[in-house]
């Protein structure tokens, strides 16, 4: 360990990392110390405790303290201290090898200290900040928050964010993906126009729109806290006034405001947060990275998500599947499909060779009525799929259980002798909670009740009687809500619950089931990830083009689906080995009006520039509906792109709320592939694009290749550097850019 008082000299010194130098400047003089990196400087004022950051690409944050607010005590931040101290370790963990700067803030007025903790690794393009409060005296009340952050920008500091550009933006992202709450590209105020506020869950984005640079910050850690982000932007354009990254986010839903802004964007809690307790407490762990490509330092966030909290692989082909809900709705009460139907499905299914020729194709019957599919038929079901060499899968809501409301006094939890009733969460006023309100609802369930791993287990036998190989997990989120109550008392916050719930449930369907189950997570928060192989982008998607188009319900559309999916690509191969952007229709979902061909068209692109497992909810018995599979589905190349999907890099994501979205993709490789999508009825997309940004190279002629039938339709010849493409009004192109052997 090095320790480096600060005084009234300058010494630049280079920090050795294993055989390798490490390049870590350090400078000190009686009123600073800086400290810097290839990709930051971190600057301490030694006088007010205040930290600031400066990145290379002109981003830079003035002014920053970290605080706790203790229950007792209150808000007590970094520049409350008088005396700010530092030293500097070693580190060597799952990330790699790297330098810790400690700084201790601390005087006699305080009975605790403030340690801050900044982590650069070597080779990484980041920094990671913590906070620790430490109790002087192990005799001392324990220190107890709801409330602690590593870095704020506030006002009575004269903090400042400032990033460069004419179209600075702000990623604000939901707790969860539930109600078709988009996720927003928040713009600077006009002139005599509020500032724009908001609190983004998680993870947010602070960037300019036209260069892709910007700064992405997030937890790491989400085994204790939800991390909040409130934020304000100045009047002034590319400058926010106050950001504060906080563990200890507790949102309700506000009906009276509009989904996205409070209505139900938040973690849905009527509870406050849990709190940390003990002699010493410490902050989410906050991933702080800026980068003329934001897409990359999105993409580095993934990976250190992933070293921190390990992630889940799957080795061979992904899985493909038909999936009933697209079909029958909800507990297909209405007797559309019924078993005997479910077997002409796989029939037809069967002849799709395509399809078919990577994996065994998932039969998946979801959100089903116990009363029509029993185990018995499903077991039968199972054997029938498998005659077709095909295979079973298995719906289940482990954290919340549906009821018609109030009536849960006589129930019990399926698998167990407990009582409902004495499962739930409750709320401050001692009643269960509903995470699904109505008539017939759903009430959340505490995750660390034995009750629930009971059922979980039952659950899992069922799956396993089935022989089912792919596990579709829904309405998550319930597990993670906070509670008045909880059976397990060492468990103090909601997402503390969920970890334990979530990693219980890993570990069972690893010991009931085996190791080779796929897991999809569908409405859930986006963290903890590490449990599940995929996780679904958007709430349901029924495949129609806009949210606003006649007939159709005023969600679920394609365009929605794909302009938070446009921020979202980078999770696969970082979080999850794939991500999931639901099923593709093929006539129509459920009792909504009949698609377009070219609405399927661009619906399967949608689910391809995300990197998505391929899914169909499709009643294969109209003969449309099956003609379209064998055009779409059981296509040659679509099969074997879908046997590895990747994401698309995006060139250019969705901005704003209109529902006119025109956005563009591309995935290098051997054959690079273009995707440029045109959500506007009335105009249509042309793009400029350049060898440079596609990487191509500048000594070869390559042909434009359409990806459904691999026709010529276009070339790019060499020695041109840019061309053109075009997208009519509703539509979606891609491409296969083929280099021409010379």
């Amino acid at each position: 360990m090095m320790k480096i008082l600060i005084g009234p000299f300058t010494v630049a010194v280079l920090l050795l990392a294993g055989q390798r130098t490490f390049a870590q400047k350090v400078i000190t003089t009686v009123d600073k110390l800086e400290v810097t990196t290839s990709h930051i400087t971190i600057k301490l004022d030694a006088h007010t405790g205040m930290v600031n950051y400066v990145f290379p690409n002109g981003i830079r944050i003035e002014n920053t303290v970290a605080y706790i607010n203790d229950l007792k005590s209150g808000i007590t931040s970094t520049a409350d201290f008088t005396d700010h101290q530092y030293t500097t370790v070693k580190i060597h963990d799952n990330i790699g090898i790297g330098r810790q700067l400690i700084i201790t803030h601390s005087d006699h007025k305080h009975r605790f200290i403030l340690e801050q903790r900044f982590t650069n690794y070597e080779g990484r393009p980041y920094i990671l900040i913590s906070l620790t409060a430490k109790n002087k005296d192990s005799k001392a009340a324990p220190l107890e928050t709801r409330d602690i952050s590593p870095i704020a920008i506030l006002p009575q500091y004269k903090g400042r964010l400032y990033i460069p550009g004419t179209e600075p933006r702000i990623l604000d992202v939901p707790f969860d993906n539930d109600d078709w709450t988009p996720t927003l590209e928040r713009s600077w105020p006009k002139a005599g126009s509020p500032k724009t506020t908001g609190i983004t869950y998680e993870f947010a984005a602070i960037y300019d729109m036209l260069k892709n640079s910007g700064l992405v910050i997030g937890s790491v850690k989400h085994d204790f806290w939800k991390t909040g982000l409130a934020y304000q932007t100045s009047t002034e354009l590319g400058y926010v006034d106050s950001l504060k990254v906080f563990g200890g986010a507790s949102t309700p839903d506000d009906s009276k405001l509009p989904p996205a802004y409070g209505g139900n964007d938040g973690t849905h809690d009527l509870v406050a947060h849990g709190t940390a307790i003990g002699q010493s407490v410490s902050s989410p762990p906050i991933f702080l990275c800026a980068m003329d490509d934001l897409h990359e330092a999105f993409t580095q966030y993934g990976l250190v998500n992933s070293a921190i909290n390990g992630k889940r692989i799957w080795s061979g082909y992904a899985p493909v599947y038909w999936n009933s809900f697209g079909v029958e709705g909800v507990l297909g009460y209405e007797g559309v499909m019924m078993p005997p139907a479910v077997e002409k499905i796989s029939d037809f299914v069967h002849t799709l060779h395509n399809f078919s020729g990577y994996s065994k194709p998932v039969m998946s019957i979801d959100s089903y009525d116990q009363g029509i599919y029993s185990n018995e038929v499903l077991a039968s079901l199972g054997k029938y799929f498998a005659k077709n060499d095909q295979q079973m899968g298995f719906y289940f809501i482990p954290f919340a259980m549906w009821s018609w409301k109030d009536d849960i006094d006589n129930k019990k939890i399926p698998g167990s002798n407990y009582a409902l009733k004495d499962v739930l969460l409750h709320d401050n006023e001692g009643k269960p909670i509903m995470y699904k309100d109505g008539k017939w609802g759903a009430y959340a369930m505490d995750p660390t009740h034995p009750a629930v791993r009971l059922y979980v287990i039952q659950q899992l036998k069922k799956a396993k009687a089935i022989n089912a190989k792919f596990l579709k997990i829904d309405f998550l989120t319930g597990g993670a809500l906070e509670s008045t109550t909880r059976y397990n008392k060492n468990i103090r916050t909601g997402m503390q619950a969920y970890d334990y719930g979530m990693r219980t449930l890993r570990h069972l369907v690893d010991s009931i089931i085996g190791k080779d189950i796929f897991i999809t997570q569908a409405i859930s928060p986006m963290f903890p990830h590490q449990y599940a192989h995929t996780r679904f982008i958007s709430t349901d998607v029924y495949s129609h083009l806009r949210d606003d188009q006649p007939g159709f319900p005023h969600y679920g559309s394609t365009g929605a689906s794909l302009a938070t999916g446009s921020h979202m690509g980078w999770m696969q191969g970082t979080l999850f080995p794939y991500t999931n952007l639901d099923v593709t229709i093929m006539k129509n979902f459920q009792k909504n009006p009949d698609l377009s061909e070219q609405d399927v068209k661009v619906r399967l692109y949608a689910l391809m520039v995300m990197g998505s497992i391929l899914g169909d909810g499709s009643d294969f018995r109209q003969p449309l509906a099956a003609s379209r599979a064998q055009t779409f589905l059981n296509n040659r190349q679509i099969a074997a792109f879908f046997s590895h999907p990747k994401a698309f890099i995006p060139l250019k994501a969705a901005d704003g709320e209109t529902f006119d979205q025109q956005m563009s993709f591309y995935l290098p490789g051997d054959n690079t592939l273009l995707a440029l999508f045109n959500f506007d009825r009335q105009k249509k997309f042309e793009q400029v694009l350049s060898r440079t940004a596609l990487h191509l190279d500048a000594g070869k002629t390559y042909q434009f290749k359409d990806m459904l039938t691999d026709a010529v339709v276009g070339e790019l010849k060499k020695g041109d550097m840019k061309f053109k493409l075009i997208t009519a009004p509703a539509d979606a192109v891609m491409i296969k850019l083929v280099a021409v052997k010379e």
